[in-house]
């Protein structure tokens, strides 16, 4: 078996001029990067919050992780995705609900939020020095942002206030009620979406069935505008999960699923 035929994770601190912090970027390079034969390779590369949750259970939320590694590698493997770049952005721990919320909030409390910082952090630093440091395709076509619960709500800002820049959108579980759903709002008057959206929620959320209704009827409801702005099933994929909840083992288990949606032929 190759030295890398499970991917290979490399870190990088990033110190931010937009957030005034320092955090750790998480860059997984698909099976056969650094080999000789792939050196004039380009790869597309997908962008996804809360890096921590990623890759490693030792680092994740309640200690289960995304899987995204093994995931790719199996689908990579199958034929079903191309060897595809990831970048995880670790969350700035005490300061990510300000820097994921672009709007003030009652619930969560934010009365002074940085989320409208985050498409220059993004797109100015982030992605710069990924570019300068890898070998990444060109083109919004090749360029995935993603997320879960506020992960999502801010990379759903994000294509809605940079449009053109990223042609994958993955949100799962966006928590689109914070800020009296001022995204839901938002997203009504966007005429350029990216090439291609998965939207991913369970029916569990919350465990409390009002809230749940509420929360499933929000994604439903960007769905419809995402549908009404010319978004058919080649473009737009909308998962319900039945008995699904607000977790990091949920989005895992779809993660295959989106990967395939988002980047597959």
């Amino acid at each position: 078996m190759p030295p890398d035929a499970m991917g290979e994770l490399r870190f990088h601190t990033l110190s931010s001029h937009w957030f005034g912090n320092t955090r750790q970027l998480r860059v997984w390079l698909p099976p056969g990067y650094t080999s000789a034969e792939n050196q004039g390779r380009r790869y597309p590369v997908f962008y996804l919050n809360d890096g921590q949750n990623l890759f490693d259970p030792a680092t994740a939320f309640a200690g289960v992780d995304w899987h995204v590694g093994e995931s790719l590698v199996r689908l990579i493997g199958e034929s079903a995705v191309p060897p595809m770049i990831v970048v995880g952005i670790d969350n700035a721990t005490v300061e990510r609900i300000r820097e994921f919320l672009p709007y003030k909030a009652l619930y969560p409390p934010v009365p002074k939020p940085l989320g409208k910082r985050y498409p220059d952090f993004l797109i100015h630093e982030i992605m710069p020095f990924i570019q300068r440091t890898y070998r990444i395709a060109k083109g919004a076509r090749n360029i995935g942002l993603g997320g879960s619960s506020l992960g999502a709500l801010i990379a759903l800002y994000t294509v809605i206030s940079r449009p053109g820049v990223f042609g994958k959108l993955l949100l799962e579980s966006p928590s689109l009620f914070v800020s009296k759903r001022q995204l839901l709002k938002d997203s009504r008057a966007v005429v350029s979406w990216p090439q291609r959206i998965f939207l991913g929620v369970g029916t569990q959320e919350s465990r409390q069935r009002d809230r749940d209704q509420r929360i499933v009827d929000d994604v439903r409801s960007l769905a419809h505008t995402l549908h009404l702005a010319g978004l058919r099933e080649r473009r737009l994929r909308l998962e319900i999960q039945e008995g699904a909840s607000h977790c990091e083992a949920a989005w895992a288990e779809r993660f295959p699923r989106a990967a395939t949606f988002l980047f597959g032929k």
